[in-house]
């Protein structure tokens, strides 16, 4: 690690109650290594930052001082000399952290444990690389994996529900009843709540996402139960999101148009035409079981051929400047 990057420590406790807490953390008979002799747990990291006062911290901050770490008192005077291994320092900001450890933005990947007060001031304010640990997921996703078989059913009635209405619009004259679907959709929603306790998900209501999910979704770049999870890759390794569809292109199925038939460019995509108005068709449509319908497309596919169609009319803005000038 000490060969590629650098390791610092910022929390809002105190010199002494981080040092009790630090010492028991890293109370080993050996070193790094098995075999090597025990370390103070201050050698593990390139800066020590204590009374942060996060989320202050990422924006003005406090003034940086140093630690007496033999009295656990501030030393007199701000600390404005280059970074020292081994020294303990007291407030500053996220800008000292940019300039202690010459690096910004991108560079760092600040692991936290909460949303607001870690990731998304961090996020926000320095365009930091975001990791939040949420302890919760591992019930999740044990909950997840134990009752996928509601997860599934639910999505299955949330399709066929929009199905019944799919071939119907503003002429006509039925109206299909959901009664059944709704008191089903609730029976298993209810079901889903139990599985997480009395507090219910942390992610999800029924199939949709709570804020806490929206929000770790926007601003943590990764998330785990634990940062330990960081051990089982190479530092060399590049995390990347999976391509999820917008729900207006996961529940449309495209299909090839000949551009040069089209009046526009850039109409380059259709829906496929059915004649709705037989009353077999719909009557059918309306009673299908769930396992006839197919979930909607989540992941879209690597583009076959070039979808982008140049506009030449900025070529000609830009020669009609050109020749101006």
């Amino acid at each position: 690690m000490k060969e590629v990057g650098k390791v610092f420590l910022a929390t809002n406790s105190d010199y002494k109650y981080t040092d009790k807490i630090m010492t028991y953390l890293f109370d080993f008979p050996h070193g790094p290594k098995p075999g090597s002799s025990h370390r103070p747990w201050q050698s593990y990291f390139d800066l020590i930052l204590v009374d942060a006062r996060k989320p202050l911290f990422f924006g003005e901050g406090t003034v940086l001082r140093q630690v007496d770490t033999k009295t656990g008192k501030l030393k007199i005077g701000t600390y404005t000399g280059p970074l020292q291994h081994g020294i303990v320092y007291s407030g500053g900001s996220s800008d000292t952290i940019c300039d202690l450890l010459g690096a910004k933005g991108k560079d760092i990947l600040y692991i936290g444990d909460h949303i607001f007060g870690d990731i998304l001031k961090s996020k926000k304010r320095q365009g930091w690389r975001t990791f939040l640990v949420i302890p919760e997921l591992a019930q999740e996703l044990h909950v997840w994996t134990d009752k996928s078989s509601l997860f599934e059913e639910l999505q299955s009635l949330d399709i066929f529900l929009a199905e019944l209405y799919k071939h119907l619009d503003s002429s006509s004259n039925e109206r299909p009843d959901i009664s059944s679907i709704q008191r089903r959709i609730k029976k298993v929603t209810h079901d889903m709540d139990m599985c997480y306790g009395m507090m219910g998900s942390l992610f999800r209501s029924g199939s949709r996402q709570t804020l806490f999910a929206s929000q770790v979704m926007r601003y943590a770049d990764l998330y785990a139960a634990s940062f330990i999870n960081l051990l089982y890759y190479p530092f060399s390794y590049l995390f990347r999101a999976a391509h999820v569809l917008m729900p207006h292109e996961s529940t449309v199925e495209h299909t090839h148009v000949d551009i040069n038939e089209m009046e526009s460019p850039l109409a380059t995509r259709n829906r496929t035409s059915v004649d709705f108005k037989d009353s077999d068709y719909k009557r059918h449509q309306l009673t299908r079981s769930i396992s006839e319908i197919k979930p909607p497309n989540l992941f879209p596919l690597a583009p076959q051929e070039i979808t982008h169609c140049h506009d030449e009319d900025d070529d000609e803005e830009e020669e009609e400047e050109e020749e101006e000038e």
